[in-house]
């Protein structure tokens, strides 16, 4: 069977190949973006990780009649009501900036003490099967942000997250050990059961 991931990261793309992998789900030929034609892509203009998640794996199902998983993640800052929430990947002004970005919610979190520094990554993963069942999930990851990057893995605002129970940072785990505990490991895990059942 072939599934559509609708994106065009290279990491997400691997991650839910490892993560199928590791659950043992079999004959499911994981495609992004780059592997099938060109379709318009409406705006990500939802005001949740639910509505942005199901809008492009609606789109993505719709124009390749495939199979499509969408997720839209982003980070959850306490003392910034939630914020980037939604907006993560342009929270800077320009999208995918993670350095311009995680600049930002450094300078914004300045003057905040460490007891108030807790977040929380988010990751909404929807999977919308042409002409059949759409299925939307849930994924969260809490911790704390720290002061200074630490880490080359990962992407976004790894460098700066603690996940809670650690001493490293997300940037700072492997990639096998961030996909069993992330927010968009654990989504993409619950939406599993789906997967198995469409391979079958």
């Amino acid at each position: 069977m072939k599934l559509l991931l609708a994106t065009r990261n290279a990491k997400k793309l691997g991650e839910l190949r490892r993560i199928l992998a590791a659950e043992g789900v079999a004959g499911v030929e994981v495609l992004g973006l780059a592997d099938v034609e060109e379709f318009p892509e409406a705006p990500e203009t939802g005001a949740t990780f639910e509505e942005n998640a199901l809008a492009k794996a609606r789109d993505a199902a719709a124009a390749t009649g495939l199979p499509a998983v969408a997720d839209d993640s982003g980070l959850a800052v306490d003392a910034l009501n939630g914020m980037p929430g939604v907006l993560s990947a342009r929270w800077a002004g320009r999208h995918g900036d993670d350095e311009a970005n995680l600049d930002l919610v450094l300078g914004q979190l300045a003057d905040t003490p460490d007891e108030r520094r807790g977040a929380g990554f988010v990751c909404a993963a929807a999977l919308v099967v042409p002409g059949g069942a759409e299925t939307v999930v849930r994924g969260e990851w809490r911790g704390t942000l720290i002061r200074q990057r630490k880490g080359v893995h990962g992407f976004g605002y790894d460098p700066i997250f603690v996940p809670e129970g650690e001493s490293r940072t997300s940037a700072e785990l492997d990639p096998a050990e961030k996909d069993a505990a992330s927010h968009r490991g654990r989504a993409l895990r619950a939406i599993l059961p789906h997967l198995r059942a469409l391979a079958s």
